[in-house]
This record gives structure tokens, C-alpha cells and sequence, in this order.
């Protein structure tokens, strides 16, 4: 594959190493010419890596297996429990391979988990996920003219801002990719 159609979560063999891509920039400097800056994660858990490719430049992808998965339980130490939802065959992943996803997970809900062979060895979140806000200040009567934002903690444990009205107890939908507040949801 051409290095400019490497995106998230795509698999890439580097010397008989393999790294999953986390984050992928596009750079245009004032001088010389235009690149791709990639950060990448190894699989076996040695750490990150950032590499840039020139766009026409060649890379060796692998494909990796993608099954929907339901997020069970967290193990207390960072990593969690998660079911495939095709055979209910249960999996431990690890607080390494996690990393913060889990602040993005409530309990029974889905996720991607990309698997090489046998091994999980990333996780795909959607765009944006729903989460019920479990600590927050009180709001302030009538402070929807501005667009400041307080200090909120999700019941996942994730922290973020949202506007003055969102009160504890209400679901509100956070971006996977920075945590920001997006909108507040309704309950049916």
C-alpha cells in the first residue's frame, strides 16, 4: 500500500515488527516537499513510535481480523473483560492494549477489537459514544447566553467540559478522539 492510504488502526510490518497506526498527520512545510507523519504503536508492547513517509512511498501493510466485541467488565488494574458477540468466547485484554479506551466504555457496550491470528491487538472505538455525566457543579439558572464550560466526571471516570445546564445524571455524547463534550442526549 501507498503511504498516503494509511489511516487509524491500520496494521503496518516494519522489520518484521508489527505497529498499529494511533494517529496520522498530513504536513505541508514552507520548504521541501510534503509528508506523513505517523504514530504508531508496537504490538508486542514496546512502546510508541512516530515515522514519516513521503505520500507515494510504499509501506507493507497486514490485515487484521475486526470482531465486534461487548466491553464486560474492567479487571480493577486498567485492563477489562470483553465478549465476542458471534461465539461468546471471552478475552482479557490487557491495560497495555487498552490504554484510556476504557474511560470511553461503559459496561455492555460494543466495540471493534482487531485481532492478528489469535492475538487482540487494538481496539476501535466509534466516532462518538454516549456516557452519563456522575459528577458535575450545579448549573446556573438562565447561563445559556455564554459558552462556558465546567468540570463534569463521567461514570467511566472520564473527565471532560460541558455546558452550565447538563446536571448529574444526564447522558451526554463525548467525542472518542479528544473527549470533548458534543451534545446532550435525550432518553426515550
Amino acid at each position: 500500500m501507498k503511504a498516503n492510504e494509511i489511516r487509524p488502526g491500520t496494521a503496518l510490518d516494519m522489520n518484521g515488527k508489527l505497529y498499529i497506526v494511533t494517529k496520522i498527520g498530513h504536513v505541508k512545510p514552507g520548504k521541501g516537499p510534503a509528508y506523513i507523519q505517523a504514530k504508531m504503536r508496537a504490538v508486542d508492547g514496546t512502546g510508541m513510535k512516530e515515522q514519516r513517509f513521503s505520500g507515494s512511498e510504499v509501506v507493507e501493510g497486514t490485515n487484521l481480523d475486526k470482531r465486534e466485541m461487548e466491553f464486560l467488565y474492567d479487571d480493577g488494574a486498567g485492563g477489562g473483560t470483553f465478549m465476542d458477540l458471534e461465539n461468546y468466547d471471552q478475552v482479557e485484554l490487557s491495560k497495555e492494549l487498552l490504554d484510556d479506551t476504557l474511560l470511553y466504555m461503559a459496561p455492555n457496550s460494543s466495540c471493534t477489537v482487531l485481532f492478528h491470528g489469535d492475538n487482540p491487538v487494538a481496539i476501535e472505538l466509534p466516532s462518538a459514544v454516549v456516557l452519563t455525566i456522575a459528577d458535575t457543579a450545579p448549573g446556573i439558572k438562565g447561563a445559556t447566553a455564554t459558552n462556558q464550560l465546567k468540570e463534569a466526571v463521567c461514570d467511566t471516570g472520564l473527565k471532560t467540559r460541558v455546558p452550565p445546564f447538563i446536571a448529574i445524571g444526564e447522558m451526554v455524547k463525548i467525542s472518542t478522539e479528544d473527549g470533548s463534550y458534543m451534545a446532550r442526549v435525550k432518553e426515550d
